[in-house]
């Protein structure tokens, strides 16, 4: 097109067209322009039906805004003759026009790998839908002339079409961005209103009057509204759907973030490594706002993985730390991945969802318990596991560097009882200093460890040119020293001491368990000895209490497989010798080791706590045989100073008396007085509720403790039992003798029955009878013997008691006749 064609489409712009229908023109096609590009924004973030959804709707507003702007620019044109338009040319143009908008719009996005390339064809098929709309457009005008064409503008016009339509889909890229919307939208309806005046351009009219414009022809005004309402009704269409779309979408995405930010962990959405939105929780710990985030890389710098591999979706739990943005320190972080390309939309291609834990609760949380799991509680020493595998450790190094170890047991001295006197509280307190004087007087890599309750292990090493036995005693001193001082507790002074035993690696062990074994061998002996010292192991220690160890055992078996027997000692009036009742007193008889004596295991059954099994199987056997006695004697049974202080003693007492029938006024349980001050309100308290039972009490070995006179005033025992010690030395020890008269004396002051225990001789017996004692019990009466025996032993006791008083009654006959 030459410049006289320029100049002809300028004259035919300006001198033939009405101004005010050129610009609604324009504004339609600029109106229908922008609401395609929204339309083709969503068909680019859509695929599958949705997406053919959206490009009918591109194609009808794009292509009825064409055909209305090439419509209502036809009636902008004043040729100055009659004019009118075919209704097969017009309705022919408006399907031209929707059919080369849907195929270029969708060309446009027909693949990803090449978008340039695709624009490029879009725009071609645009360009061509928009002249072939035109010149089909025009082929309906019918005028009162001939129409000649210009083969060079219409080539031009339709060039302009196509390098426009290119260059508004180039520009518009996506269509994501309002602002690029609107500028494709420009160039659009620039490129649509070139062509068509270029191509008015090439048209010259040459009027005819014999050329008759026929009456069915659509006249200007019904061109306009039929224009108007048919495009106003698609262009509005299209703008609704964008409108409900955009609000749904809005909606969707305003539940979604809420429930994201209402979310505990972190949730961000990246798209190719870039973060496109993020949660409140996940902004928190990157230290910065949401719009700072956005567009961010996520993986440079911001989140580190503890591997070099990438996430994956459905991949097992990643760990990694994330670094804030505000320069905090960074954060221990689990990850999980999901993948949420849906197939439909070309927005979700490669769009990940990361949902991002903190972790540092969780790992303070498995640091307490892996602390916990390793120290004790209440001190914070290292606890049993953990002395194992430091010992263990120790070991190691001590065989490779040539140094020496030694380990030492400590017990607290007397701890119960001051935790039974002041409380649990007032106990821990004294754990708690003993662990913290334990713990200042090693230095690593020495250490000190709690074993539980009072028991500690302090494990020491030293250099190799330090004498090994000479740094154990000055440390084993210093530990004594140490443990000494008192500790204040809420204004209280408590008492503390310790025990202590040692051993040396590698005389006394080579490994850690006998070396823990050996030093505890050694803590007893220092316990046997008197409390309050250090032993070092020998190897002579290892054998007596191995054996004592094995006497336990085979203690705890025999009462299980009662292999005990209970032997009966009588108890006689000692004013006539009539047998009153029994004492029941328990002996083992070993399979191999033959009868042993009380004294060889009941003081080990209360050191290691088997007297309170015995205890009870002696309480019932005692009562089960004493009720299948003919006459209703008395059975005494003796309680143990744990038994006494058991919270459920008077329970254990009735049960027993229930299941053999024993009536509870002939059981008789004797207790002596340092069993009442191990714990003495529970003893007393235990002692009326067995009184009240109707069971009686006695005190045993009366005369032996520190407090017989306050006790007898707490207690109204049923008897009193002077112990044997003061019996036995009747007539031989003038002090002893006083005392015998004195407690007889007490008891009928009192009125308080008194037995006399150890009676042996004659003479004894006949003291007792002239002081009044009300019964006696020992040797002189009858010795201990199985309960099948006591029906005859019974019958013989009066005789032997008779023979054995005849001599002496002859003597004394003799001495008066003298």
């Amino acid at each position: 097109m030459g410049s006289g064609g320029v100049f002809k489409v300028i004259s035919c712009l300006v001198n033939e067209h009405d101004y005010g229908m050129v610009l609604v023109a324009g504004l339609v096609c600029l109106c229908a322009s922008l609401t395609a590009f929204r339309l083709y924004s969503r068909m680019n973030g859509a695929r599958g039906l949705p997406r053919g959804a959206w490009l009918l709707f591109t194609a009808l507003v794009a292509g009825s805004g064409v055909w209305a702007t090439h419509f209502l620019a036809m009636l902008a044109y004043d040729p100055g003759l009659k004019t009118g338009y075919s209704p097969t040319g017009t309705i022919m143009s408006l399907m031209i026009a929707v059919l080369f908008m849907g195929a270029g719009f969708f060309a446009a996005t027909a693949t990803r790998e090449s978008d340039r390339a695709n624009q490029m064809a879009g725009g071609l098929l645009l360009g061509l839908g928009i002249g072939a709309m035109h010149y089909t457009g025009m082929s309906s005008f019918v005028t009162q002339g001939h129409i000649v064409w210009e083969t060079a503008t219409i080539g031009a016009s339709v060039a302009i079409g196509v390098v426009g339509s290119a260059v508004a889909l180039i520009v518009a890229g996506d269509a994501r961005k309002f602002s690029s919307q609107v500028v494709g939208a420009l160039i659009l309806t620039l490129s649509v209103c070139s062509l068509h005046f270029t191509g008015m351009g090439a048209i010259t009219i040459i009027p005819d009057a014999g050329v008759m414009v026929p009456e069915q022809m659509f006249s200007g005004g019904l061109m306009i509204l039929a224009v108007t309402s048919i495009t106003g009704l698609i262009v509005l269409a299209g703008l609704g759907a964008v409108l409900i779309e955009s609000q749904t979408s809005r909606s969707a995405l305003e539940r979604i973030r809420t429930l994201a930010n209402a979310a505990y962990e972190g949730i961000v959405v990246v798209q190719r490594g870039v973060i496109k939105d993020a949660n409140a929780a996940f902004c928190d710990l990157a230290g910065a706002k949401l719009d700072d985030l956005v567009g961010q890389p996520l993986m440079d710098g911001m989140l580190t993985l503890d591997d070099a591999c990438e996430i994956v979706e459905g991949a097992e739990r990643r760990e990694g730390r994330m670094q804030p943005l505000d320069g905090g320190k960074s954060i221990p972080v689990e990850i999980f991945a999901r993948l949420m390309d849906d197939g439909a939309r070309a927005e979700t291609e490669d769009l990940t969802v990361l949902a991002v834990r903190d972790l540092r609760e969780r790992r303070s949380a498995e640091e307490k318990i892996r602390y916990l799991a390793e120290h004790d509680g209440l001190t914070g020493l290292p606890n049993r596991n953990a002395l194992q595998a430091r010992l263990a450790g120790v070991l190691d190094r001590v065989g490779a560097s040539g140094e020496s170890l030694a380990v030492i047991c400590v017990d607290l001295d007397h701890f119960k009882e001051a935790n039974d006197l002041h409380g649990h509280l007032a106990g821990d307190a004294v754990l708690v200093e003993a662990a913290r004087r334990l713990q200042d007087s090693v230095v690593a890599p020495s250490f000190a460890a709690r074993l539980g309750g009072d028991e500690f292990v302090v494990v020491q090493v030293t250099d190799a040119d330090q004498d090994q036995a000479t740094a154990a005693a000055e440390l084993a001193g210093g530990l004594l020293e140490s443990l000494r001082e008192s500790v204040m507790y809420e204004g209280q002074e408590l008492a503390m001491a310790a025990s202590l035993g040692v051993s040396l690696y590698p005389d006394d062990g080579r490994t850690g368990e006998a070396l823990l074994a050996n030093a505890d061998m050694a803590l007893y002996r220092a316990k046997e000895n008197g409390r309050g010292a250090y032993r070092f192991f020998k190897r002579e220690m290892d054998e007596t209490i191995r054996e004592r160890r094995n006497l336990a055992r085979e203690l705890r078996q025999a009462i299980v497989d009662e292999d005990l027997v209970v032997h009966y000692q009588p108890q006689a009036r000692a004013s006539d010798s009539q047998i009153c009742g029994f004492e029941a007193l328990v002996r083992w008889k070993h399979p191999t080791r033959g009868m042993i004596p009380p004294l060889d295991f009941i003081p080990l059954a209360e050191e290691t706590g088997l007297i309170i099994p015995l205890g009870e199987w002696v309480l019932r056997k005692s009562c089960e045989e004493a009720a299948g006695w003919d006459r209703p004697l008395s059975i005494a049974v003796n309680l143990s100073p744990l038994q006494l202080n058991q919270a459920n003693l008077p329970t254990i007492v009735h049960e027993i008396l229930i299941q053999t029938g024993l009536s509870p006024a002939r059981l008789e349980l004797e207790v002596t007085e340092s069993a009442l001050f191990k714990d003495y309100q529970r003893a007393l308290d235990n002692l009326r509720r067995l009184k009240a039972m109707g069971v009686r009490i006695a005190m045993d070995d009366f005369g032996t403790g520190f407090s017989s006179l306050s006790t007898l005033q707490s207690f109204p025992f049923d008897k009193i039992k002077v112990d044997k010690s003061f019996v036995e030395n009747i007539h031989r020890d003038e002090r002893a003798t006083v005392i015998v008269k004195a407690v007889l004396g007490l008891g009928r002051s009192l009125d308080i029955p008194v037995v006399a225990e150890g009676v042996e001789t004659p003479e004894q017996l006949e003291f007792l009878r002239g002081e009044d004692c009300a019964e006696v019990q020992g040797y002189a009466i009858g010795r201990p013997a199985p309960a099948d025996t006591l029906s005859a032993w019974t019958c013989g006791v009066v005789e032997a008691v008779e023979a054995a008083e005849k001599p002496a009654t002859a003597k004394r006959r003799s001495r008066k006749a003298a």
